[in-house]
């Protein structure tokens, strides 16, 4: 598992990170196919998946089970379509599990 990373999302979204070496899922927008390659993602024991904010919602219930652990580390990106707010969510999930808040939320 050390030092693995994948990379799930739009064939745009994958490309920058396949020349830097991570291995890359590239989906369409098909729900069925994206639940089918998260789940190669986790059999595969990576340490950090890097996820499109447009792929995440049709792959929350299978990276659900491993999000209390710390790896492998789930990472929710905004990419080129207009962020809904779903990357920033998850991110505030994540760093209220490290430091007991949510910075990220308004008060």
């Amino acid at each position: 598992m050390e030092g693995k990373v994948a990379v799930l999302g739009s064939i745009d979204f994958v490309k920058p990170f396949s020349a830097i070496g991570a291995d890359t899922f590239a989906v369409e927008e098909n729900s069925d196919q994206i639940q089918q390659n998260a789940k190669k993602i986790l059999e595969q024991k990576y340490s950090l998946i890097v996820v499109a904010e447009d792929v995440a919602p049709s792959a929350e219930q299978i990276f659900a089970d491993i999000q209390k652990d710390p790896t492998p580390a789930v990472i929710v990106v905004p990419f080129t379509t207009e962020s809904k707010g779903y990357a920033t969510e998850e991110l505030g999930k994540v760093l209220k599990m490290a430091t007991g808040i949510n910075i990220l939320e308004n008060k």
